[in-house]
């Protein structure tokens, strides 16, 4: 079994707090991935490197044979509200074995324990069959697969499984539902507001669309496992010359989340049924992920990220199941996430053999006082040190 020492444990909260410390929004990580990287060479990895996107990747292993994946995102949503927060959101305070910050548990808790069960894996000599690589990914937050999909199709990385260290509270995770984004645009004709019956407002026509959606919320597909798949309109606005004018234009975000089933394809034919239906014009299309990474790499990709379930028996799962049970003693629940992972790539896309474990609970994603126990994160070091042996030994 394999336990943290009292010094590697003070280590690794020193560790996480560096990186709380280290603000790292989506396409800003550079700082906290230098840190990361560090962090990796002097732990033991054999092979430390920056991919085009930015994504930090530590190997530990032979070389040859199977490939086990941790994968950790290193951006963080912003911190919206300041006023919100009872302590410094970049601070990494430890209060009665709790510690606090903006990514603590979204999931930069997770980096750490991951970089640190490499490290316990050194110390002890572990010889393994395979790789070990620890991924440390940019731009999940925004446009979860990206950075994953550039890291096995570019630069030709595949695993052969891949561990999502996304919060589970230490139970597994096997899969979500999927996520599109759509923009729906109507079009009016302009006039002056005093005289709205020579014009067309394109607003009023917006808001027909956007009934005929909340009635079609609740037609939408299901699935034993992962539910019922939902849509909201997020964001709404319109254009026209002054606000005295009848708006000849108006759009719509819509956040559609796809149950097993659901495809984009058929997303899209019920946005544009309701459209025909209601006699409108207007157009729906699926809207498009564009940023720049702090390595220059210029990102593109269409904003739509399927469902996806790995089969319970699968042999990741018992696997990591009775690597729990050995490690920690208990039996994990196996569940699903509500929010979309890199896993919409990994197992949605690539076919890849997927799962979720981490420390913190998903509630405390995205939250003002984000927080994360630090029990949890050493418990969740060790499992990742002893699934690599159970894997790759």
């Amino acid at each position: 079994m394999f336990t943290l020492s009292r010094s590697d444990r003070e280590e690794l909260v020193e560790f996480l707090q560096d990186l709380i410390r280290t603000p790292s929004p989506s396409t800003q990580e550079e700082a906290v991935a230098i840190r990361i990287a560090a962090a990796m060479r002097r732990v033991g990895f054999r092979e430390v490197f920056t991919d085009r996107i930015g994504n930090v990747i530590g190997r530990y292993g032979s070389g040859r044979g199977p490939i086990l994946l941790y994968n950790g995102h290193m951006d963080t949503v912003g911190i919206s509200d300041p006023e919100a927060w009872q302590r410094d959101p970049y601070g990494g305070e430890v209060e009665d074995g709790i510690i606090y910050g903006r990514g603590v548990a979204d999931m930069k808790g997770a980096i750490a324990a991951m970089i640190y069960g490499v490290k316990m894996l050194a110390e002890a000599r572990v010889r393994l069959k395979g790789d070990l690589v620890v991924a440390c990914v940019v731009q999940e937050e925004p446009c979860e697969g990206l950075a994953m999909q550039v890291l096995i199709e570019e630069e030709g990385l595949r695993p052969d499984w891949v561990v999502l260290g996304e919060a589970t509270n230490l139970q597994i995770s096997r899969g979500h539902r999927g996520r599109l984004e759509m923009q729906v645009t109507t079009h009016g004709r302009s006039c002056h507001a005093s005289n709205p019956d020579l014009g067309e407002n394109a607003i009023y026509a917006a808001a027909r669309l956007i009934f005929g959606l909340e009635l079609l919320a609740d037609k939408l597909g299901y699935d034993p496992f992962l539910g019922r798949g939902t849509l909201a309109v997020t964001h709404v606005e319109s254009s026209a010359s002054s606000r005295n004018a009848i708006p000849d234009r108006a759009s719509f975000i819509i956040d559609r989340r796809l149950t097993l089933g659901e495809t984009e394809a058929k997303a899209l034919s019920e946005v544009q049924g309701i459209i025909l239906r209601e006699g409108v014009r207007a157009e729906v299309e699926v809207t498009e992920y564009r940023a720049t990474s702090y390595t220059g790499y210029e990102a593109r990709q269409r904003a739509y990220y399927p469902a996806w379930a790995l089969e319970e028996g699968h042999p990741l799962i018992k696997t990591l199941a009775r690597t729990i049970r050995n490690t920690l003693g208990y039996r994990p629940t196996i569940g699903q996430w509500a929010f979309s992972t890199d896993g919409a790539y990994t197992m949605g896309v690539a076919g890849i053999p997927t799962v979720g474990f981490g420390p913190g609970e998903e509630r405390y994603a995205h939250t003002a006082d984000e927080q994360l126990r630090l029990e949890d994160l050493f418990k969740a070091a060790s499992v990742y040190a002893a699934l690599a042996v159970e894997m790759l030994a």
